[in-house]
């Protein structure tokens, strides 16, 4: 059995797969990929939908600083 790097679901079946057979994890859905000795990496599909989250976020918190910004300089001018 192999556990899931995604969300640690650690009741993965592993016995009829081969190295570089992909799968889903029943727990989270993502796209995994077997590397052998039960050892499971996320497929690079969802190696790539992680860093656009990531991009994402850190677009939100340039913005949420820009409105922060905003906000002080309205304080200062009152």
């Amino acid at each position: 059995m192999a556990t899931c790097p995604e969300c640690e679901y650690d009741e993965i079946e592993t016995e009829e797969y081969e190295e570089g057979d992909t799968l889903t994890c029943p727990e989270c859905g993502k796209t995994l990929v077997y590397a052998g000795d039960d050892d499971l990496e996320l497929a690079a599909d969802d190696l790539e939908d992680l860093d656009d989250d990531d991009e994402d976020e850190d677009e939100d918190e340039e913005d949420e600083d820009e409105e922060d910004d905003e906000d002080d300089d309205e304080e200062e001018l009152a």
